[in-house]
């Protein structure tokens, strides 16, 4: 019992010292969720609605989740609400997907250019000073424009089947796409290997515009398959996905966006050497959580990364190109470990040379004063009413000598690191 009413006078003691978001209260997914449920807004950017699911406190840690073709941050609607009892996540639609506008393909620029402007645009609009990326598919060209444009707002990235190397699109899926670059009207140009002949067989056709070919890929025969190709267990995807993406592909108008983007994306792989030059200047701590079955984005483009980025912490799953569609606890797993390194402790260094100490009652000043003095330490707040203080180390002791230096101290009840938590304002 003794024990009970220490630790819970403890806990209140915490609770009190600690002046920014306390994180970690919640014990349970259920009380995470509860807090901090996923919200649904729009917000306007260059006159578009953009949609945007947003979730976690404020002032922890944000990362932007950008999504891939042809979804939306739906993709994120399990991700969002597994880290948001510790981070602030955003994950908002690109104009012609999910929820967000869809201007016609001659009224807006659909091009990667302007979709990295536009994110640009609603990060700052937000006020998000500091992020991690989470690159997926067609998030990978929008979010590394951003990395390279502010390479000081990018805490860490966290890519996932999504492509910044050559080798990464060195395959058959894209041999008729890239044709397709070079010439919007080109003609049978790639279409022979043996993956674009099942679609030719498909239309009982021997030879095909590359645009025509191109259009099976808003079908819903092949927005299932980039569901459901390379998983473990087909039955664990719900159809609400491609259903869900579907439905979007068939409003009028937005397959013309989608082959303007299918263009666009031409625009890309010029880039490669500039985003490249930028990991090896920089050095963004950086997952890999990469779908090695992707038929899109295979595994030949997650093991280049590995020539650039020392700092790298890399994973080949085995399913397909929606990886968080099977596996999204695992990722959420391995974000966790890895933010709570490469984020959170930095975030949190700038406090870790302070210690709070709670002295048991009747400690006198001279027998503190003779502890700063003894171990290297210097006050800087004291809360009396709970015979706490917290201390600067002005030693050169690591943090954990100096606590252990303050508990063999006989009045002292315990000490622990200060520790708070970064805020963006």
């Amino acid at each position: 019992m003794n024990y009970l009413r220490f630790n819970l006078k403890r806990i209140i003691v915490l609770i009190a010292v600690l002046t920014i978001n306390i994180i970690g209260l919640f014990t349970t997914k259920a009380d995470a969720q509860q807090a901090y449920p996923t919200l649904h807004k729009t917000i306007k950017i260059e006159g578009q609605d953009i949609f945007y699911r947003e979730a976690g406190p404020e002032g922890a840690p944000t990362i932007l989740l950008l999504h891939g073709f042809p979804t939306s941050s739906h993709m994120f609607r399990n991700l969002i609400p597994a880290l948001a009892d510790k981070y602030h996540l955003v994950a908002p639609d690109y104009p012609g997907y999910g929820n967000s506008s869809m201007p016609k393909v001659d009224e807006f620029e659909y091009t990667f250019d302007h979709m990295a402007e536009i994110i640009e645009k609603f990060i700052g609009k937000l006020g998000i000073q500091k992020y991690s990326l989470y690159l997926m598919d067609y998030g990978a060209p929008v979010g590394f424009r951003l990395a390279v444009a502010h390479p000081e707002r990018v805490d860490a990235l966290i890519i996932q089947n999504g492509n910044a190397y050559d080798e990464g699109i060195d395959n058959n899926f894209w041999e008729p796409i890239k044709a397709y670059w070079k010439s919007r009207k080109a003609y049978n140009k790639g279409l022979d290997n043996a993956w674009w002949k099942n679609v030719k067989a498909a239309y009982k056709k021997e030879t095909m515009a590359n645009e025509e070919a191109l259009r099976f890929l808003f079908t819903i025969g092949a927005t299932k398959w980039q569901y459901t190709n390379g998983i473990r267990n087909t039955e664990t995807i719900s159809p609400d996905t491609w259903n869900e993406d579907q439905r979007l592909l068939d409003r009028p108008g937005n397959q013309e966006i989608q082959l303007q983007l299918f263009y666009s994306y031409g625009s890309n792989p010029p880039l490669y050497p500039q985003w490249q030059a930028y990991f090896r200047k920089y050095q963004p701590p950086t997952l890999i959580v990469w779908g090695k079955n992707d038929e899109i984005f295979p595994a030949a483009g997650a093991h280049p990364y590995k020539r650039d980025l020392k700092n790298l912490e890399f994973h080949l799953l085995d399913t397909g190109h929606f990886a968080l569609e099977e596996d999204g606890q695992v990722i959420a797993d391995y974000m966790r470990q890895f933010l709570s390194t490469h984020v959170i402790a930095l975030a949190e260094a700038e406090f870790s040379q302070e210690i709070l100490v709670k002295f048991k009652v009747g400690v006198e000043d001279s027998q503190v004063n003779a502890m700063q003095a003894e171990i290297g330490l210097q006050q800087i707040k004291t809360i009396p009413e709970l015979n706490l203080r917290v201390f600067k180390i002005t030693s050169k002791k690591s943090l954990q000598e100096v606590i252990q230096a303050c508990q063999k101290m006989s009045f002292v009840e315990y000490a622990e690191p200060n520790q708070q938590y970064r805020t963006q304002k």
